[in-house]
Parts: structure tokens; sequence; C-alpha cells
């Protein structure tokens, strides 16, 4: 392997030519004119610049090599649409529109469908958030991007939940060889345990050996919430052996619990 090399999308970036930012600028006037070889160079030139932020998206569900052709359009794009007679250093006019067009690719190949107003306001955050990043080289939280658009909170972490990548509870978060760690197991459910489960399986095989109406009884009792009153006028009988059935079907799931 030759020093330096770093194959990324089978791409060997030592291969890659790289430019000044006058020939950066003199191949792009060719290209927009029509110079489908100068168009072909700079756009190798520029796949560096594209390797560099498919790396960011390491980790997605998606292919990389389709994210890779994503970013390749963002690059034609980005291309196609500069001006250089601003005199702007081209990669900062590229970057972002590369990162937004694999967003938005990421965004409407998501397996959770989301509304477009919602993937719509979405995208403004993103865009805002990596404008604010780039004006204060500082990481910008939700509250300030929120603060920056005049939106509330709630709306910003609603939309930026609503883009994220969905995962499933067996997705392993930790593996040392042996014993496999899954984000199911990371969770704590108070409700849904084994303790719970077994009480419940036990209630229910108790239940089965009370007669249909031990079991409305109880149900009207308990669950409804009735008095035995109540009960003895829904279903016909007295009072007297309401509480009767009542006290009968009680002993019996003690003893079967």
């Amino acid at each position: 392997m030759r020093p330096g090399r770093v194959e990324i999308c089978g791409i060997d970036t030592s291969d890659l030519p790289k430019l000044s930012h006058r020939e950066t600028l003199n191949l792009i006037d060719q290209a927009q004119g029509g110079d489908k070889t100068a168009k072909d160079s700079f756009l190798m030139a520029n796949l560096r610049l594209v390797l560099s932020i498919v790396q960011r998206f390491y980790g997605k569900k998606e292919s990389v090599d389709d994210i890779f052709q994503v970013g390749c359009i963002g690059l034609i794009k980005a291309m196609d649409n500069f001006d250089t007679s601003l005199n702007l250093r081209f990669s900062t006019y590229a970057v972002p529109m590369i990162m937004g067009e694999i967003r938005r690719f990421l965004r409407d190949s998501s397996s959770i469908r989301v509304s477009r107003s919602i993937r719509d306001t979405a995208y403004r955050i993103l865009q805002a958030r990596q404008k604010m990043e780039a004006d204060t080289d500082t990481e910008a939280s939700l509250e300030d991007v929120a603060r920056n658009l005049d939106m509330p909170l709630s709306e910003v972490v609603y939309a930026m939940d609503a883009i994220s990548n969905p995962v499933s509870l067996f997705d392993p978060v930790y593996h040392d060889g042996g014993e496999t760690v899954m984000i199911l197991d990371q969770l704590s459910d108070l409700k849904n345990n084994d303790e719970t489960w077994l009480t419940s399986v036990t209630l229910s095989q108790a239940m089965d050996k009370l007669t249909a109406r031990e079991r409305q009884i109880l149900l009207l009792r308990f669950y409804e919430g009735k008095t035995q009153v109540e009960v003895s006028s829904e279903i016909g009988i007295s009072q007297a052996q309401v509480s009767r059935l009542e006290k009968n079907a009680i002993s019996v799931l003690k003893k079967n619990i």
C-alpha cells in the first residue's frame, strides 16, 4: 500500500489530483462554458471533498455507495451554480450543497414516512444550524436554533426527531467477543418485567378455575367498581348470593396464586 493511501467507496484518494484556487476557478469557468473535459477533470479533483463529507454519514442504514453518488450530484450542482466572479473558495459554497443533497436523500428514503411540512421544517432547522455553526465556529444547540428561527423549542425538537433514523431494539451497542449487549438490554421497564409477567400468567390460570358467574361478579365489582347491590340488580340474584359468590371466588384465587 502506498504511503498516504486511503480508499473510500472503492476510490483511492492518493490518485486524486489537487487543484489550486486559481486552477479551480478556471476549470469551473470552462465547465460552465460547456467544456466536458474540464468538467470531468474538475469533478475528479473534487471527489476528495465529497468523500470527506460522506464519512460523516457512516453508520446510516443506506449504502455508503448510494450516499457517495448523491454527494456527487450535490458536487455537480455546486459546480454548475458557483459564481467565480465572487472569488470565493469553492469548498465554502459546495460543502453545504453536498450535505443538503445527502440529507434530503436520507430524509426522503427513511422507512418512516414523514409529512412534507415537517421535513421542510427540519431542513430549515438543519440549514440554520449549519449557518450558525459556520458563523460562530461552535456547536449550536436546538435552543439556539429555535431562538434564531423564532420557533417554539418543542416544534424544533419534534421536527428533528421525525427525521431521525429508527433503530432496532436488537441493534448491538457493545460486543466483547463473547457477549453482545443490545439496546433492549439497556432499557428498563418497571411495568412489563419478569415478576409482573409471572403474576399475570398465574392470575389468568387461577381465573380459569372460577365459574363464569364468579368471573362476571369479580369483573363488575373490582374492574367496573360496582357495589354488591348494583351487581345483584344487574345479574338478577340477591345481594347475599353476590356476597357469597364473591367470597368464594376470592378464596379460590388466593388458593391458586
